[in-house]
């Protein structure tokens, strides 16, 4: 082969390329899509679900892109649109709210290239990985902080769903609550819905006429630490830092980080190395914080807080250490620490959680 036919082939291919005949080595990126249950906002769950898609389009830069479609209902809405998402090209999904699950399941059987991840579900398939954190690590930081402010000894809970997610978190925040004042109460209202501004102001106020001072939710609004703002008394946020929210009230958030994870994911797609697992990352994976400390909280919580989420990440505490009772009496467990599998079917209130359980 003649070196003047070598040139002429490559000056070929050159022009080719710079025709918009693509190499043969180009890749397209990697389309990522996510559903969220409630809108994205300014804070809360969305937010920092959110937050971590735009992380992982920082770290991925031209390799990914994502889209996102807000405020889907869990059910059939969501099933729609995971399969609309499946359909337009992405081959990863993240579906971002518990009553997903299904809706996932289902439409992952019909896409088995595509790959799903499930927030907060236990069900996997071939191709639907869960992921969760443990948030509850953080709420019980949080207690310590409620059980040192509290003057009235009642602290208000919003919660969504009694689903066991939410009493993880119901029951460590007492259990935190508990370990340094026992004689302080939580009251808990539940709203039925992630995002309803409107019943969760409802339920915050119901709970400050109940006597509570400290108010925390587990729903997806900022409402609940506004509502204390407005009547002068104290609030934990969730999800994400509420601080501009609730200047004066908010004395600490536990908040979520997704964006390591979901760049990792998308860099296992990217290499062929993904797997359906159950990831669940709590202080020490830094999936879970607590932060955003307010200006009333003294420098000795933030110490003993400092102190016991140290002993979280070296193991040598859990929430949910024996002796454990729930707040009917019964002995739930009388050594060790609650294993997963126990954490995941959670179904009662422990000590110190004043009422009963919806449909007990």
């Amino acid at each position: 082969m003649s070196g003047t036919f070598i040139r002429n082939a490559l000056c070929a291919a050159a022009l080719a390329i710079g025709a918009g005949v693509p190499a043969a080595q180009a890749e397209e990126p990697l389309k990522v899509g996510f559903v969220y249950v409630s809108p994205i906002g300014e804070a809360g769950w969305t937010w920092q679900q959110d937050v971590g898609r735009r992380e992982l389009e920082q770290a991925l830069g031209g390799k990914v892109k994502t889209q996102y479609v807000e405020d889907v209902p869990e059910g059939a809405d969501a099933e729609r649109v995971i399969r609309d998402l499946a359909q337009q090209g992405n081959k990863l999904i993240f579906t971002t709210s518990f009553g997903y699950m299904n809706p996932t399941l289902k439409v992952a059987r019909q896409f088995p290239d595509v790959k799903f991840v499930h927030s907060t579900g236990y069900k996997t398939a071939d191709n639907v990985a869960v992921t969760n954190a443990r948030f509850y690590e953080a709420r019980y930081l949080a207690g310590i902080v409620a059980g040192k402010m509290t003057q009235s000894n009642v602290v208000g809970y919003v919660g969504a769903f009694p689903i066991p997610e939410v009493l993880q978190g119901i029951n460590a925040y007492t259990r935190g609550l508990r370990s340094v004042n026992p004689d302080a109460e939580v009251r808990v209202i539940w709203v039925n819905s992630w995002y309803d501004p409107g019943k969760e102001r409802d339920a915050a106020l119901a709970l400050l006429g109940q006597g509570a001072d400290v108010l925390t939710h587990h729903t997806d609004s900022t409402a609940t630490v506004q509502a204390a703002e407005e009547q002068g008394k104290y609030a934990v946020a969730y999800h994400s830092d509420m601080g501009k929210f609730a200047p004066k009230a908010q004395l600490a958030a536990v908040t979520h980080h997704w964006g390591d994870y979901f760049t990792t994911a998308a860099r296992q797609v990217l290499d062929g190395s993904w797997k359906a697992d159950m990831t669940w990352g709590g202080l020490k994976a830094d999936m879970a914080r607590i932060e955003g400390f307010g200006p009333a909280v003294p420098d000795d919580v933030r110490a003993l807080v400092e102190e016991k989420k140290q002993e979280i990440i070296a193991g040598t505490l859990t929430p949910f250490d024996a002796p454990l009772k729930d707040n009917t009496g019964k002995v739930v467990l009388e050594s060790g620490s609650l294993d997963d599998d126990a954490l995941n079917r959670m179904n009662y209130y422990v000590e110190g959680v004043a009422g009963k359980l919806p449909g007990k």
